[in-house]
């Protein structure tokens, strides 16, 4: 899995390539929680993400909620239909403001 991130002032933008698995989901988890406190706005972009496992979603609800209580949001961009049929299934697509 490759993150790529990019801070500016509270807005932290970020893709997301390859598979967010029970392995690399801590990678992204501490990268999120490397981020200064000052950043409240989460842009998720997920174009290149193939694969997304229960442990995946764990850390997005998380950032969701940092989000919330920091008085931000979050924002999912460009998820493959599977990585969405996910998503739809667990019945985050109605959690999640997801950009299709």
């Amino acid at each position: 899995m490759n993150i790529t991130t990019t801070i500016d002032g509270a807005k932290a933008a970020m893709s997301i390539d390859g598979k967010l698995t029970v392995a690399t989901s801590p990678e992204l988890e501490g990268e999120i929680s490397s981020l200064p406190e000052a950043v409240k706005e989460f842009d998720l972009d997920l174009a290149g993400l193939d694969y997304i496992s229960s442990a995946g979603l764990r850390v997005l609800v998380a950032t969701q909620k940092l989000a919330d209580r920091r008085g931000g949001s979050m924002i999912l961009r460009h998820p493959s239909d599977e990585v969405y049929d996910i998503f739809d299934m667990t019945g985050l697509a109605d959690v999640f403001t997801i950009e299709r």
